[in-house]
């Protein structure tokens, strides 16, 4: 076993001379017999205060714990406490190379997981620059919605009030059309024309007058009213044969019309929105 001890202490030291070789071995193998020898007191101290029924379990026991405490001791490096400065200079090297070893190995790990992080980078970065552009073109459909909702809300807007308006002339024309219906009614029931059998002081003057169609009161109010609403600067009528006088004496005396200032054969409606 010491010369198995010593081989491997050599191995860890192969760039050392023979002499400092040796030296290490022989230091080795007499740590080694000095372990030998206390482990072996160890047992059997323990096997002379053991009863006999325990006796076989706790050498087991003792046997198994010295086993792992030799193979602690083989996976471990040996501690050399030589002063030898080739020994110490071999040892120093071998330490060296094993911390190169192992930063060269960290280095290599630490490149591996920059590349890893690199590369999960570059894909968060792309998905980020398509989540922007797809955030982008949601804004911008946005944009162009609000922009559409305007406008067909001004749309809205201006046809609502061009049916309103529209409702509001059609609700107006039919207004007018009652009004003039009811002053159609009220001026044949009031102020019809006179009948064509007249009495014998006005015979002769319809014998001697041409036999014309008068018109009725409403149409002379029609014809004055479109004259007015036609040709405002030049609101005169002239007074025609179908126009019977009671009713043009009529307009003239409360105030529905007047005569032209300089010819009194033309007459006109009042201005009323004056």
């Amino acid at each position: 076993m010491p010369a198995r001890r010593g081989a491997a202490c050599a191995e860890y030291l192969p760039e050392i001379s023979k002499d400092a070789k040796q030296e290490l071995l022989n230091e080795c193998e007499s740590i080694w017999k000095q372990m030998e020898e206390c482990q072996s007191k160890l047992q059997l101290l323990g096997t002379e205060t053991l009863l006999k029924s325990e006796a076989k379990h706790s050498l087991l026991t003792m046997q198994a714990k010295a086993l792992s405490a030799e193979c602690s001791e083989w996976q471990q490096s040996p501690e050399i406490t030589s002063a030898n400065p080739e020994v110490l200079l071999a040892l120093g090297m071998e330490e060296l190379q094993k911390v190169k070893n192992n930063l060269e190995m960290m280095l290599s790990t630490a490149q591996l997981k920059n590349k890893r992080l690199e590369e999960d980078l570059k894909r968060e970065q792309q998905w980020y620059d398509e989540q922007q552009k797809m955030l982008n073109t949601l804004n911008g459909i946005e944009e162009e919605t609000k922009t559409q909702a305007k406008e067909l809300s001004k749309t809205s807007f201006n046809g609502r009030l061009l049916y309103e308006v529209q409702t509001q002339a059609l609700k107006l024309k039919m207004y007018k059309e009652d009004i003039l219906n009811a002053l159609g009614d009220f001026l044949s029931q009031h102020f019809p024309l006179p009948e064509k059998g007249r009495n014998a002081k006005n015979s002769k003057i319809s014998s001697e007058q041409p036999d014309v169609e008068l018109v009725t009161l409403q149409e002379l109010l029609e014809i004055l009213i479109n004259k007015l609403m036609s040709t405002p600067h030049e609101p005169y009528v002239a007074i025609k044969d179908s126009f019977w006088p009671p009713y043009i004496e009529l307009l003239l005396r409360y105030g529905i019309a007047m005569r032209h200032p300089e010819d009194p054969n033309r007459i006109r409606l009042e201005a009323f929105y004056v």
